[in-house]
Order: structure tokens, then C-alpha cells, then sequence
């Protein structure tokens, strides 16, 4: 016989990766968050899935409860009284458990949500959105400067090419695959350059700044193509492939610079909840719009977790915890289309 669960707190539903279960993750009953004085408890809507926490549930080999970024409802209010109120429409980000019914987040980051931003649109901006703004950040004031974005059909780079645009640059995209060319240059990026080879990008550079996010012979390439002072920042290595570059011809430009950019460590540096708020107000302004793939209630996760390690997902993938309408994934232009 199955032994039954023994729970000490309330039990809620959660997303659990179990390396022992087909497709890893599966929907399973888990103790209820309870708060720090800190944190407010969150009615979960929505989250979105980065490739980072997937690649770890489906790499780790052991059970664990993944979840970054989430969006929904305060259900109970900080006890310290920092924070948004009961009822508040917020989002924010934790370092696991996000995939949750509900969630205990530090109010530090979290944000209350402006009328106009839906739960969908939410879910995608706190680790795709923060990671875009503070590696835009790193370029300094950016008014006609040149920037290549490597990976740009990516969360992280179509909000990368959106905030370089609205920050004056002429902006450069590079993608795998010619899906987002169209939707790309409707958001003002000036060149976009398809395939794995990186040379191509060359015929628009040097680049005053550069967000990396592919690794491997593109990151080399990158170096080799910034300007005078100019910044490579990398957030990513999703080729999986290690770098080699010709050093002398890095540093010969004279005060060139690459940054690591890991966002749990910018978290330490910045006021998130402030720029989860910046970002949320760009949206609902229409300065920034979320590169939303596909939407799906979350009893698909496997399946869409499953396609984006598959990298068949541009943009992002959101899922709603209430959801009746068919999964839905969006063309090139950003309307949706039905789907199984």
C-alpha cells in the first residue's frame, strides 16, 4: 500500500521536478510557505519558465521545488508592514517554489502591478526583465551607440533589443532562426542576422556594448567585435560550448571590458522591487511588450518544459493555474493561435 503523506502545515499544490517521474515534473500536494516577517504569502496566477531553472530540475538528479518568477494576488500582507496590501495585484521573483499555488516572497521583491499589465504579461519580467535592464545598464547612456544582442529571440534578448531601442541605440539582433525577424524590426531593431555563425554581425560593428548570452565561438566573436571602451556583458551560455579568443586582440583596443552578469548576485546590488515597478510601468505605458511564445495552464508544464529545453520556444512560456481556453501560442506578430 501507498503510504500516505504526513504534513505539519497546511498543504497547498505545487510543481515538484522528480527525477523518478516520466517528463520530471508532475503537480503534487506540499507544506503550505510560511512567512518571514519580511514576506507577504501570494495567491500564484501565473509564472513563467527561464531556461536556467529548467536545465537544473532536468540536470540536478534529485527532487526539488523550481519556480523563479510568478504573478497573482496578496493573500496575507507582510507582518513587518513592508509591501503591498491584502488584495494587491503583484509580481515578483524567489529563488525556488514559484510553480506553486501559493508563494512566501520577500517584499523586497515584489511589486504592485499597474491596472493595465495582466498576470501574463507580469510573469515575464522579473528574471528575463531584470536581467535585460541591468545588463542595458552596464552600457552606460547609450544614445546613438551601437549594440549587438546575441540570442535575441530569447526572453532576455527581446527585452534587451526593446530597452536598447527606447534607450537611443541602433541595435543589432542576432537569432538562430528566422521566426522573429518580422516582430524584431517592428520594435526598431535596425539589423538582424540569422544562423549560428557569428561573423556575420561584423558588418555592423564594432559595438559599443554587447549582450552575450550564447557562449562559445559567439562569445569569441563578441569579444573581437567590440569597440574602443566598449563593454561585452554575458549573462548566459546556452550553447553549452567553452570559449577561446584571440586575447591580444582584446586587449590591444585598449579599456574593452567583459562583465559576468549573474542576476542572484545583481539582486544583492539593486532595489529590485523599484525596478520590477520601472519595468511593469513600461509595459503598461506600451514602451515594452513581453515576448509572450505560449500560454498553457500549468498541468502542461512537462510538455513546455520539454520544449524549451528543445529551444522550439522563442520568447517566453506562461502558465496560468487557472486556465480554461485551449493552449495558445502566438505567431510572429504577437496574435495568438490555438494550438492542442
Amino acid at each position: 500500500m501507498r503510504k500516505e503523506k504526513q504534513h505539519l502545515n497546511p498543504v497547498i499544490r505545487a510543481v515538484v521536478a522528480d527525477p523518478e517521474t516520466p517528463g520530471i515534473f508532475v503537480i503534487d500536494e506540499v507544506e503550505a510557505p510560511v512567512a518571514a516577517d519580511s514576506e507577504a504569502v501570494v495567491k500564484v496566477k501565473t509564472f513563467s519558465l527561464n531556461g536556467g531553472e529548467v536545465r537544473n530540475a532536468f540536470l540536478s538528479g534529485k527532487k526539488l521545488r523550481p519556480g523563479w518568477d510568478f504573478a497573482g494576488v496578496v493573500e496575507k500582507a507582510a507582518a513587518d508592514g513592508s509591501g503591498p496590501p491584502p488584495g494587491a495585484r503583484v509580481v515578483g521573483l524567489v529563488p525556488s517554489g514559484a510553480w506553486s499555488e501559493r508563494v512566501a516572497a520577500p517584499t523586497a521583491f515584489l511589486t504592485e502591478l499597474p491596472d493595465s499589465v495582466s498576470f501574463a504579461e507580469a510573469a515575464c519580467l522579473p528574471v528575463a526583465g531584470l536581467t535585460a535592464l541591468y545588463g542595458i545598464e552596464k552600457g552606460g547612456a547609450l544614445q546613438g551607440k551601437s549594440v549587438l544582442v546575441t540570442g535575441a529571440s530569447g526572453g532576455v534578448g527581446r527585452f534587451a533589443c526593446q530597452l536598447a531601442v527606447r534607450a537611443g541605440a541602433s541595435v543589432t539582433a542576432r537569432i538562430r532562426k528566422p521566426d522573429t525577424i518580422e516582430s524584431l524590426r517592428s520594435e526598431g531593431v535596425k539589423n538582424v542576422v540569422v544562423g549560428d555563425d557569428p561573423e556575420p554581425a561584423s558588418s555592423y560593428g564594432p559595438f559599443d556594448l554587447i549582450l552575450e548570452s550564447v557562449g562559445g565561438s559567439s562569445l569569441s566573436s563578441s569579444l573581437s567585435l567590440l569597440a574602443t571602451g566598449g563593454t561585452c556583458v554575458l549573462c548566459g551560455n546556452a550553447s553549452n560550448q567553452p570559449t577561446v579568443f584571440e586575447a591580444r586582440e582584446f586587449y590591444t583596443k585598449g579599456n574593452t571590458h567583459l562583465y559576468g552578469l549573474f542576476l542572484y548576485d545583481e539582486l544583492r546590488h539593486h532595489p529590485v522591487s523599484s525596478d520590477l515597478r520601472r519595468l511593469a510601468e513600461l509595459v503598461a505605458e506600451g514602451s515594452l511588450r513581453p515576448p509572450i511564445h505560449l500560454e498553457a495552464a500549468w498541468s502542461n508544464i512537462s510538455d513546455i518544459a520539454r520544449r524549451l529545453m528543445e529551444r522550439s520556444i522563442w520568447g517566453k512560456a506562461v502558465m496560468h493555474l487557472e486556465y480554461e481556453s485551449p493552449q495558445q501560442e502566438r505567431d510572429d506578430d504577437g496574435s495568438p493561435e490555438e494550438s492542442g
